[in-house]
């Protein structure tokens, strides 16, 4: 005969960022939380975030900085959980930070600072945290979850998904929430990796020969449009520009990079009369990388000084180097995206709970909903106020 399972008020499935957040908000508020994950350590994804800095949130965070197929859906959890009230926990735990670009923070220390600081807050809420074994079973019945994991069976009314998405999957991340949702009758919207490198093939392969080279650019896909570096790489387009576009294009579509976003349309015509006898692979090094603008140069084929060169085949190009047209042949994939797009619709969940509307008892926050923030601390942002408000809720 089994033993009876061990009661909780509430199981978390995941401790990243939103599963911590999660445990550690209905921990303080007195429920009775076991904290789960199958990693053998809490936070791995946040350890090597920022370059192991953690970009722990952005302070311009709004929700039109989230991709999702309900726009207002992020509106309530993010408003009612901000930077601010995140960088008032990192303060209370004395750890020194930095803003850097774009509103980014970042520690001045280390990602472990971070990670420290929840597991210090889920000890303050009684979180028990049970490591290093997957979950074998999870049943639901009489109003209660009960999972097992190892030879382990708990039990709760409220259950938590926060097990992220299957981006970056040397870390051990998976499908399991979407396993889990499909189980539960909740509808996904596809998965697809998020802030991605993009690859280059067919006539385009060229400017792989450009590894290495970055330049501050304009990239755009469709309405969406990032001014900051882009870089080749080996296998074609990367660098913050690049990774913010990845999240709104669409397979097929072009890609538009502005490669002199200062310039005005008539600017070549302009230094035909300042500088005559100047062509325009000159011009383009004396504002892009040398090897990016040779390339640049061999492909618009103008050899000749510009007081030989037509006025119409200068605005062409200028209109040519100002929208460059790449043709993606796809992503890195999960494999290199830093977060999923995609995931648990949320149509089946309240924008205030984060609870499942048909499944009482059962939530979704973090990486695992379908809301993506650009790059630059607004998916942790999300992590946090998704987290609190599910741990408001259970």
């Amino acid at each position: 005969m089994h033993d009876r399972p061990a009661a909780y008020d509430a199981i978390v499935l995941g401790a990243g960022a939103a599963g911590m957040m999660c445990a550690l908000t209905a921990g303080q508020r007195g429920r009775r939380v076991l904290l789960i994950d199958h990693a053998d350590r809490v936070g791995k994804k946040i350890l090597i975030s920022g370059g192991g800095r953690c970009n722990f949130t952005n302070i311009h965070t709004a929700p039109d900085r989230y991709i999702s197929a309900n726009p207002h859906f992020a509106k309530s959890a993010l408003r009612r959980y901000t930077p601010q009230d995140f960088l008032a926990l990192v303060d209370r735990h004395g750890i020194a930070w930095h803003e850097k670009t774009l509103g980014q923070l970042f520690c001045d220390g280390s990602a472990r600072q971070i990670v420290a600081m929840l597991i210090d807050e889920c000890a303050r809420g009684g979180v028990e945290i049970a490591l290093g074994h997957p979950v074998r079973d999870i049943a639901h019945g009489d109003g209660r979850f009960r999972v097992m994991v190892g030879e382990r069976e708990s039990s709760a009314p409220a259950l938590v998904i926060a097990t992220g998405g299957p981006s970056i999957p040397q870390m051990g991340a998976s499908g399991f929430a979407y396993d889990l949702a499909r189980r539960f009758g909740l509808k996904l919207v596809e998965p697809r990796p998020a802030l991605v490198p993009m690859t280059l093939g067919g006539a385009e392969i060229l400017f792989r020969d450009l590894s290495g080279v970055a330049a501050p650019v304009e990239a755009r896909a469709g309405k969406a449009r990032f001014r900051e570096a882009a870089l080749f790489t080996h296998r074609g387009l990367s660098g913050p520009a690049i990774l913010q576009i990845s999240s709104y294009w669409r397979h097929g579509e072009p890609v538009e990079i502005d490669f002199l976003p200062d310039r005005s349309p008539d600017w070549l015509t302009g230094a035909k009369r300042a500088q005559p006898r100047a062509n325009l692979r000159k011009l383009l090094g004396a504002a892009l990388p040398t090897r990016l603008a040779d390339t640049l140069a061999e492909q618009l084929a103008l050899d000749t000084e510009l007081a030989n060169t037509p006025d119409r085949a200068l605005a062409d190009a200028a209109r040519r180097l100002s929208a460059w047209r790449f043709h993606p042949n796809g992503t890195e994939g999960f494999a290199k995206a830093e977060v999923t797009s995609g995931g648990i619709a949320t149509t089946g969940l309240s924008s205030q709970t984060m609870a499942a509307r048909d499944v009482p008892g059962l939530y979704a926050i973090g990486e695992a909903v379908d809301v993506t923030g650009w790059l630059g601390g607004y998916n942790f942002q999300w992590a946090w106020a998704s987290g609190w408000a599910a741990g408001q809720a259970v």
